[in-house]
């Protein structure tokens, strides 16, 4: 099993920077990729960017160029650098991790607001 924790989310005024952390625990070595997804109040949830072992990221379009996503494997350790938010960036942001063998499954987090006013 593995448990998520997010943490970093706030209100912030539209055109600063914020940081999201989420720390994995439990079978953390049976982690094959982790990301990050968000929802907006009255939309459905959507992908943000993922981090899938061996280097390769993938990217929402509307993220694409401000946000950064990043992993510590040491510190078990998924980051969301969040460059020029917008108002439309607020939403509820959810870290995921896809387990592996022993640990497979599709684990959540319970989730950070990120409030973004102009």
């Amino acid at each position: 099993q593995v448990q998520l924790v997010e943490s970093g989310g706030g209100l912030v005024q539209a055109g600063v920077s914020l940081r999201l952390s989420c720390a994995a625990s439990g079978d953390s070595k049976c982690i094959a990729s982790m990301g990050w997804y968000r929802q907006a109040p009255g939309k459905e949830r959507e992908l943000v960017a993922r981090d899938i072992s061996g280097g390769s990221t993938n990217y929402a379009d509307s993220v694409k160029g401000r946000f950064t996503i990043s992993r510590d494997t040491a510190k078990n350790t998924l980051y969301l650098q969040m460059n020029s938010l917008k108002t439309e960036d607020t939403a509820v942001y959810y870290c995921n991790a896809v387990g592996w063998g022993a640990c497979f499954g599709d684990y959540w987090g319970q989730g950070t607001q990120v409030t973004v006013s102009s």
